[in-house]
């Protein structure tokens, strides 16, 4: 069963996720589920339902991301792209960026890896 935001909460929720990815340097990449943890829960969410979709909810937001957010950035969390249409364009940005990937098509997540964004950010859920 895969639960599905409301539009208004679905537009908040796509708000924060492109505004952590717009953080992430050039040459770093964060996870899907990283960035989950770092959003809040939105109004009306169950708690154990978000913990089990955030992630998704994530994919979803930067499929749909506007221009100026670097997509290329957010990988899944081992460390590889997610096989889908844009997924070469994806490798190909990164690998301008500086970001290498090993014969598993693996990038290292403690070398590239983004910390994450400065204190003001919204405290991690679990």
């Amino acid at each position: 069963m895969r639960i599905q935001l409301p539009y208004l909460q679905r537009m908040q929720f796509n708000q924060q996720v492109w505004a952590i990815a717009r953080q992430i340097p050039p040459g770093r990449v964060f996870t899907y589920g990283e960035i989950a943890q770092l959003l809040s829960l939105p109004e009306g969410i169950p708690f154990d339902q978000f913990i089990a979709f955030r992630a998704r909810w994530v994919g979803s937001a930067m499929a749909a991301c506007p221009a100026d957010v670097p997509w290329q950035r957010v990988i899944n969390a081992q460390g590889m792209i997610s096989q889908r249409p844009g997924a070469e364009e994806q490798r190909r940005l990164l690998e301008a960026e500086g970001v290498t990937f090993n014969e598993r098509g693996r990038v290292d997540l403690k070398k590239y890896g983004w910390e994450g964004p400065a204190e003001s950010a919204p405290p991690r859920l679990i």
